[in-house]
């Protein structure tokens, strides 16, 4: 891989040792982010030639650094930089997270699930019938077995994939959650280090999932019609993605591109992580097919109750190849953890009284009905709105980042909290837009908000499509020397 250089300064005039110099200097790079975790640094040799110093000053330099836990040795491979070791200083290197809402201003970022649609009887109802069973003496390490059938149940009828043949119930495992689960693949799977492709724009607590667990995130950019398979940088071990509808820009993965990405996964050896976090909401023809039912040898399915229900539950699933499957719950079993059973309980008893059927029903009929009133308003306005058919929001595109800074301040201002395409990309923003959620709110109130967005936005939209990538855009890696 190439190599990308970070800026070193030793002060050959000052009187503190060229070593401990260098040493700061590298321990600064990790703890402001220009050195990630897995990121592999030069042989002592290489870098002491670089710097016109002796190897005594490197190798000193290292040693001090791995006795603080900066940075690790791996025989046959070469030094790379550790996790930041706790308690050290570390500097934010991503997009600030979107900030709480303030009293008295309407929620209209995405994100949000139509929590206010919940039958309240019946979600009483399904918490104490969980709470009548006896309690577990021992974790569940792979999820409820009741819990992991209702899963795959669900998955056939809203989803359409069929969890027999090469797929069985032993490979639904129960989650905390997407992001969790990121965590668990990352350690059960990936070695620090390891590339995994993200989508750019993208689910930015994915990219921060990952990195947790020292694994190099590369970004590859997105279209109308989702991740650009041919974009995506060669020696990458995964590819994260949405195909369904892809976030935040809500494209979908057309089926040429599907069976491209499948392919040059198993050429090359990549697992693809499908993250469904939205695939019932589809309003226009019935849900698309899974990755996962298409390549159930290489697609790892992600699925949640956080969006079609509450994020209360925090229940999710897992369908994954057999050997990945049992890496995730060796690595449960090593580290003691296993997702919570309650949200578990909850869920099977809303499936089992055919309540939570039920909900998905109503909850795609009220969404849609929201979306065609705020696209028609839209339209009649002049206004373009990217995006299939389908979720939760909507997304407005704007020319510069000026533009959506103006429109999400102004609309704060306003009483209305938006989201902006900004905060959505884990290098430098390409695509500008305002992202609007319709589920947090009641309809009454969206459709309230409709007159105060529509002079906000309309002298300062762009014509859809504009800005969306069509090649692959430039990455440049940062720290010293990255060559892992």
């Amino acid at each position: 891989m190439s190599e990308t250089a970070l800026a070193v300064s030793l002060d050959r005039t000052s009187g503190e040792p060229l070593a401990v110099q260098l040493a700061e200097a590298l321990r600064t790079a990790a703890a402001d982010g220009r050195l990630r975790s897995g990121d592999r640094l030069p042989s002592t040799r290489a870098l002491a030639e670089r710097l016109g110093v002796s190897r005594t000053v490197t190798a000193a330099a290292y040693e001090q650094l791995h006795a603080e836990g900066w940075i690790a040795g791996r025989h046959g491979s070469g030094t790379y930089v550790t996790t930041t070791p706790p308690g050290a200083l570390r500097a934010r290197t991503r997009r600030a997270a979107a900030p709480a809402v303030p009293s008295g201003v309407l929620d209209l970022a995405p994100g949000a699930p139509w929590a206010e649609g919940l039958d309240r009887a019946a979600w009483r109802r399904a918490w104490r019938a969980a709470a009548d069973v006896p309690p577990l003496f021992r974790p569940a390490r792979a999820g409820l077995p009741e819990y992991r059938a209702v899963v795959a149940e669900h998955l056939l009828r809203h989803r359409g994939l069929a969890v027999r043949g090469g797929l069985r119930e032993e490979h639904v495992l129960a989650t905390g959650g997407t992001t969790a689960a990121l965590v668990e693949l990352a350690a059960a799977v990936l070695e620090p280090g390891d590339a995994v492709a993200v989508e750019e724009p993208g689910y930015q607590r994915a990219v921060s999932a990952l990195r947790s667990a020292g694994v190099r995130v590369v970004q590859a950019p997105v279209d109308e019609e989702g991740i650009l398979v041919d974009a995506v940088p060669a020696g990458v071990r995964g590819v994260y993605c949405s195909p369904a509808h892809q976030y935040p820009m809500g494209g979908r993965m057309s089926a040429g591109r599907r069976v491209a990405l499948v392919e040059r996964a198993r050429a090359e050896g990549w697992l693809v992580v499908e993250d469904d976090y939205d695939g019932e909401l589809r309003y226009d023809v019935a849900p698309l097919p899974l990755l996962a039912a298409l390549a159930p040898d290489v697609v790892v399915h992600l699925g949640t109750t956080s969006k079609i229900l509450t994020p209360t539950l925090g229940a999710g699933w897992m369908v994954a190849p057999e050997p990945v499957a049992t890496a995730v719950l060796a690595h449960r079993d090593e580290t003691g953890t296993s997702p919570s059973a309650a949200g578990q309980r909850v869920l099977v008893e809303l499936a089992r009284n055919g309540d939570l059927g039920r909900h998905l029903r109503k909850l795609r009929r009220e969404l849609s009905e929201r979306r065609a009133l705020l696209s028609a308003a839209f339209a009649e306005a002049g206004i373009p709105v990217l995006g299939d058919d389908a979720g939760a929001h909507i997304v407005v595109p704007l020319p510069t980042a000026q533009a959506e800074r103006d429109v999400l301040a102004e609309a704060l201002a306003h009483g209305l909290r938006l989201d902006g395409l900004g905060r959505h990309h884990a290098g430098r923003p390409a695509v500008h837009g305002a992202a609007i959620g319709y589920s947090a709110c009641s309809r009454d109130q969206l459709a309230a908000a409709i007159p105060t967005l529509i002079p906000l936005l309309t002298p300062r939209v762009q014509p859809p499509g504009v800005g969306l990538s069509r090649r692959p855009s430039s990455t440049v890696a940062v720290g010293v020397t990255p060559s892992g």
